[in-house]
């Protein structure tokens, strides 16, 4: 789910906004582990279910982390080591050969270039079935209902547009309830970023 995330979050030849992409991809993967039974919710606290490797680098690390620790909430799993997992989804997605990253000496700015664009059109078309599709939500596989519920939480203006979010406000809901704790605890994570941002933009404007 994390690598799904990840190429729906590609926009042209970049990746806009990497810390929301960071956070987007945490979120996913503690989705995954979740729908895996890998990982619980108790209250609001995420707490490792024992068992071996999932099979999945990504999933494996972002385990590793819920298993050594004691329970934390669902908020801090989902920011912490944001870029440290979103430069292990893009090695994954390289080494399948699924997309290429050229670095560019300035700024550090990478090149995303998807190498399979038909994979990502049925992505597309997976969300756009889960969300605007005639079947009831209790009949969408869970990790399609959660994959929509994730990038909604972030907004991914390419993905699920504001107008989508307004007007599949009930059936959005539904689907964050398919798919499970990581997803509120991403938005609040978020909705926190953006009002960050905002401080800081205002202050820079003079305003504070």
């Amino acid at each position: 789910m994390p690598a799904k995330a990840y190429l729906l979050a590609c926009r042209g030849d970049r990746l806009p906004d990497r810390q929301r992409v960071g956070y987007l991809v945490r979120a996913a993967a503690l989705t995954d582990l979740l729908l895996r039974g890998r990982v619980a919710d108790h209250d609001g606290v995420a707490g490792a279910v024992p068992g071996g490797s999932t099979g999945d680098a990504v999933l494996d690390e972002v385990l590793g982390q819920v298993v050594e620790s004691d329970p934390r909430k669902w908020r801090h799993w989902v920011r912490k080591d944001y870029r440290r997992a979103l430069d292990s989804v893009e090695e994954q997605l390289s080494e399948a050969h699924l997309i290429r990253v050229e670095r560019s000496r300035f700024f550090g700015r990478r090149r995303i270039t998807l190498r399979n664009t038909a994979l990502v059109r049925d992505l597309h078309a997976t969300v756009d079935k889960a969300l605007r599709g005639d079947a009831p939500v209790s009949r969408v596989p869970r990790e399609d209902a959660a994959l929509v519920a994730l990038v909604a939480a972030v907004e991914l203006k390419g993905v699920v547009s504001g107008r989508d979010r307004r007007r599949c406000k009930a059936r959005l809901r539904e689907l964050e309830e398919r798919g499970g704790a990581a997803i509120p605890a991403l938005r609040k994570v978020f909705r926190e970023l953006r009002q960050v941002r905002a401080a800081a933009a205002s202050g820079g404007d003079g305003g504070g």
